[in-house]
C-alpha cells in the first residue's frame, strides 16, 4: 500500500479555503508527504465487487480550480487511509455512501471516521447515551408533547435531528398560532421527529466547540459566542468564534466522551457543550479546527495525524 490518502468531502470548488477544516486536514496530509485524493459521495461505486473511488489527485490545498483535473478510478482499499468529511443531512445518498463505505472497510480500506458509527448515530441523539450531562430533553413528532414541554420549561429550543450550522434552530416561550405552524412545519405535520432542548441561558457566553481527538480532548477550545439578539452561536449563523483554554469540567467531559469514541472507531469529533451541559456529539464533518489552529496557532489537526 502506497502514500495515497482519500478525502470524501462536498463539491471541492464550494469548500471554503480559509475556514474548512477538510482543507486543513489536506494541507495537514500534503505537508506529511502524503499523495491526496478527493471526491464526491457520487464518485463511489462497486464494480467487479470492489468498492471503487473516482477521485482527483490534489496537490495544494489553496487552490479551488480543481474541476479540469482528469479523475483516476482506485480502489477505496488501496488508499492508505480515507477520511469521510461530506456534510449532513445524512439522507438517502449519504446513508448510501456510508454503506459503500462499511463493504470498503471489509475489503480492506480503512476509513475516519467509521462509516458503521456514523450509521449508527444521530448527531442530536447521540448525546442523550450521556444523559447526566444534557439539559432536559425531549424528541418527538407530536405537538401536544411538545406543548407540555413548554409548559414545563417555559422556554426551550426546537431544532431538526439532520440540520446543522445552526438552521431551523428555533426559540419558543409560549404557544402561539404562529408557533404551531412553525411546529407542524418542522414535524411535517406530526410525521417527522424533532428535537425539544430546555433553552440554557449560558449560551450567551459561548456554545463550545471541544474537539475529541485520538480520544482525547484538544487543549483548546472555540467558544462560539451569539451576536446581537441572536441566541445562535453556530459561526454559520452568524455567532464569533473566541479560542480559549480548555475548563476543567470539559477536560472531564471529553476523557469520559473520548473514551467511548475510540471504541467506536470515531478519531475525530467534537462535542458541543453550554455552561455544564453537553448538547451535541458532531462526527460526521466536524468543524472549528481552523478558527483555533488560526487564533492560538495550535493545530488540532497535526495532533490528529501524529497517530495515524
Amino acid at each position: 500500500m502506497d502514500n495515497k490518502v482519500l478525502f470524501i468531502t462536498d463539491t471541492y470548488k464550494d469548500l471554503n479555503i480559509k475556514k474548512d477544516t477538510s482543507i486543513l486536514m489536506i494541507e495537514e496530509a500534503i505537508k506529511n508527504k502524503l499523495d491526496v485524493f478527493q471526491c464526491e459521495i457520487n464518485d463511489l461505486f462497486i464494480e467487479n465487487n470492489y468498492v471503487w473511488a473516482s477521485a482527483r489527485n490534489i496537490l495544494s490545498a489553496g487552490s479551488t480550480q480543481v474541476e479540469g483535473i482528469l479523475k483516476e478510478n482506485i480502489k477505496v482499499s488501496d488508499f492508505k487511509y480515507s477520511f469521510m468529511r461530506k456534510d449532513p443531512p445524512v439522507d438517502e445518498n449519504y446513508i448510501n455512501a456510508l454503506h459503500l463505505l462499511g463493504l470498503a472497510e471489509k475489503q480492506g480500506a480503512v476509513i475516519f471516521n467509521k462509516p458503521n458509527s456514523i450509521k449508527e448515530f444521530n448527531e442530536k441523539i447521540f448525546a442523550l447515551y450521556f444523559k447526566k450531562y444534557i439539559p432536559k430533553t425531549l424528541i418527538t413528532s407530536k405537538i401536544d408533547r411538545v406543548k407540555e414541554f413548554i409548559d414545563h420549561n417555559k422556554t426551550i429550543i426546537v431544532k431538526p435531528l439532520d440540520g446543522m450550522g445552526g438552521t431551523s434552530i428555533h426559540k419558543i416561550d409560549h404557544i402561539s398560532e404562529k408557533n404551531i405552524n412553525l411546529l407542524n412545519e418542522m414535524t411535517n405535520m406530526e410525521k417527522t421527529q424533532i428535537i425539544c432542548q430546555e433553552f440554557i441561558e449560558d449560551i450567551y457566553e459561548g456554545d463550545y466547540r471541544v474537539l475529541i481527538i485520538n480520544g482525547k480532548p484538544f487543549k483548546k477550545t472555540l467558544a462560539r459566542i451569539p451576536q446581537g439578539e441572536s441566541f445562535k452561536g453556530n459561526l454559520a449563523a452568524g455567532g464569533i468564534g473566541v479560542a480559549k483554554d480548555i475548563n476543567d469540567f470539559q477536560q472531564k467531559i471529553g476523557e469520559e466522551i473520548g473514551v467511548y469514541l475510540n471504541k467506536k472507531g470515531i478519531n475525530f469529533a467534537g462535542i458541543d457543550i453550554i455552561g455544564e451541559y453537553l448538547t451535541e456529539i458532531n462526527i460526521t464533518s466536524p468543524t472549528c479546527a481552523r478558527e483555533i489552529f488560526d487564533q492560538t496557532g495550535e493545530n488540532p489537526i497535526a495532533e490528529l495525524f501524529k497517530e495515524l
